[in-house]
Formats: C-alpha cells, structure tokens, sequence
C-alpha cells in the first residue's frame, strides 16, 4: 500500500492518511462483522432519540432527572456519531484510510464527548442527592438555569482540556508509521505514532484523565455515601427502599461506563502481552457498551420512561 507523505525533513514527515486497522486478524471477516456495529448503531440511535423524544414532548417528564437523562442521551449519541463513519466504512465498504485532519477531529470530538459523558454522571449523583436529602426543595434547587449552567460547564470544561492535546500531537513529527490499531482514531493508539518527544502529552493525557474521570469518580463516590447516610436515616424500611430503587438506573449507568473505561486503561497500562484482538474488543465495549445499555436500563427500570414511552406508541397507533 501506498502512503501519501508531507516530508518536514529527511526523516520527519506528517501523514497525509491513517490506516485504521479494524479487528486484527478478522479482516477476512468485516463484511459478517458490520452486522452487529449496525445492530448496535442502530439501537444506539434509535434508543437515545426515543429518550430525548418523549423528555421533549411529555410535560411530565420536565423535571431534573429526566434532564439529566437527556444530558446523558445526546453526550452518547455524540461519541457514536463520532465512530460511526470510519467504522462503517472499514467493515462495510473495505475502506480503510482516513486523512490526519480527520483523524484529529474524530479523536477530538469522541473523547469530548466521552469526558462529558463522565460529567453528566456526576451531575446525575448530584441530582439524586439532592432528591433524596431535601426533596420538598428539589426543584427549587436543580433550576432549569441551574441545569443549564452545569450542562454548558460539563461542555466547556471537555473541550478546553482537550484542545491542548490535539495542538500538542498536531505538531508532532512522525516517521512513516501511520497504521492505527483500532476502527477510530483514539488518542492512546496515536500517541505511539510520532518519533518526537511525547512527554508533554503523556502529561497532560494523564491530567486530563485525573481531572475529569479520576476526579468525576471520586466525586459520585462521595455523592453516594452522603446518600447512604440520607437513607439509613428514613425511618420506615419502604421508604428507604423507595429512595435506593431511585439511584438503581444511575448505579447502572455508571457502572457500564466505568467498568470498561478502567479495564481498558490497564489494559493499555499493563497488558502490552496480550492479544490485540482482545484489546480491541475491550475498546469497542467501553465506547459501545454505555450507549446500547442505558436507554434500555432506564426504559426499563424508571417508570415514569416507561409508562411515557407506552402512552406515545399507544397514541400513535390511536391515531394512524
């Protein structure tokens, strides 16, 4: 294969293209393989737009909570919009090649969106708190401007941490390696790529990652003792079993995000022995995994979603 280079120097050059590799081993198989990215691209979508639907145009669900969750949908919808066109484009049309701009925008805008994802999920254990310590008070205080202002914060603060690291690799050389280990452009796997000294984004990958997952983790910890403490202070046992049954979904979401978020990073730390293809399927479940679960954990444990997820079908089967 050809690799069209911008030569700096003799030895240092930028990439015109990348090569995503797919699933190593399996490239015999991608045609068979797009068969489950579709299904999921298509739960994906098809879950979180019926979420944030019915949060847009039921009036019962224009509260806090249901907020957040929408929060969370369309954060989840970005990071799979982010893949969605290279990995597409490996299994189903063989194609392969990817340009270095590209490739920075699909790194930026798919960890932008994973780091405010790891937001809304603090913001969400905030909210849950809130509900359970001072529920005559909740909407008074989770504002809608509140809201809207944590939301605008959880944003801005992903962006401006990881603009710095995509001017750092930008201006990096590299010296003809250019093969990616995954279906999208991921910051770890690029890292490896450049023959300058990466010291700088080692250092702020790693603070970028302790400021946000390390720090967003810490925090809904916190947030779920203080709930703890709330609710082995109700005095009855249902109403302390009322209170729990409302952080299930929360607990969950959390859960299949941080579960393969962290297995993945020890995996990247540790386990440089292991097979790739193990390694590429632990990529894919921590950035398919969260937004194929949650629509299907809060449709089915949050009633609210649910009865109002019935009540619009049951409408629009009325009215056909």
């Amino acid at each position: 294969m050809l690799y069209h280079l911008v030569y700096f120097s003799s030895t240092q050059f930028t990439p015109a293209t990348f090569t995503l590799v797919g699933i190593p081993g399996l490239e015999a198989e991608h045609i068979w393989i797009s068969i489950p990215f579709c299904l999921m691209y298509t739960i994906i979508f098809l879950g979180n737009g019926i979420i944030l639907h019915i949060i847009r145009i039921d009036p019962a669900l224009h509260q806090p909570m249901y907020y957040f969750l929408a929060m969370l949908a369309f954060v989840e919808l970005g990071v799979s919009a982010s893949t969605l066109p290279t990995v597409l484009s490996i299994f189903l049309f063989g194609i392969n090649d990817i340009s270095f701009g590209g490739c920075l925008f699909q790194m930026f805008s798919m960890h932008s969106f994973t780091l405010m994802e790891s937001g809304v999920l603090l913001a969400m254990s905030v909210d849950r708190f809130v509900a359970i310590y001072s529920p005559l008070h909740y909407t008074t205080i989770l504002t809608i401007p509140r809201i809207t202002g944590m939301g605008a914060t959880i944003a801005l603060r992903s962006v401006m941490l990881m603009l710095p690291l995509l001017f750092l690799l930008k201006r990096l050389p590299f010296c003809g390696h250019n093969a990616l280990t995954h279906s999208y452009c991921l910051h770890s796997d690029l890292i490896k790529l450049p023959c300058g000294d990466t010291r700088p984004n080692s250092i702020l990958g790693l603070f970028v990652i302790t400021s946000t997952f390390g720090f967003d983790s810490l925090l809904i910890v916190v947030s779920y003792v203080l709930i703890l403490r709330t609710v082995l202070g109700i005095a009855s046992g249902a109403g302390r079993w009322r209170a729990l049954n409302t952080c299930v979904s929360h607990i969950c979401a959390v859960l299949v995000y941080y579960v393969p978020m962290i297995s993945l990073s020890l995996m990247h730390r540790f386990g440089r022995h292991l097979p790739p293809l193990l390694q590429t399927v632990m990529a894919n479940a921590y950035l398919f995994f969260p937004p194929v679960v949650n629509p299907i954990v809060y449709s089915i444990k949050t009633k609210e979603i649910r009865n109002s997820i019935v009540r619009t079908f049951s409408r629009k089967r009325g009215g056909v």
